[in-house]
């Protein structure tokens, strides 16, 4: 898939409200090698804003419910258990994120040696 049909896809994704796919998406674009523009750049953004978000909002529910069932250990332990592997998926994603960002802060420092970043 070529990156304009990437970049549609994401906005597909958007307007769907899949923001898995929108990462996916531009996460794909990224890694094709090229100067992300403005609108690139806010669509990767809103991706990863959107689906941390997702995480973070579910990670408090479970967390509650985690608290909410002291005394019944059984419940206590698929709450905890379940925020656990929530907690990794927001770790994975923070990761997934970091990575997009230094690679495109290297690809605009390899392009512009003197660019933005060093001011």
């Amino acid at each position: 898939m070529d990156k304009s049909d990437l970049v549609q896809k994401a906005k597909l994704a958007e307007q769907a409200e899949r923001y898995d796919d929108m990462a996916a998406a531009m996460k794909a674009v990224t890694e094709g090698g090229v100067e992300l523009s403005n609108e690139e750049r806010n669509l990767l953004s809103v991706a990863y804003k959107n689906v941390v978000g997702a995480r973070r909002s579910s990670w408090r529910v479970i967390s509650s419910i985690e608290q909410k069932t002291e005394g019944n250990e059984k419940k206590q332990q698929m709450a905890r258990e379940y925020r656990e592997k929530i907690e990794t998926e927001l770790q994975d994603i923070c990761n997934d994120w970091k990575s997009q960002m230094l690679f495109h802060i290297s690809l605009c420092l390899t392009k512009n040696p003197d660019g933005p970043y060093l001011s």
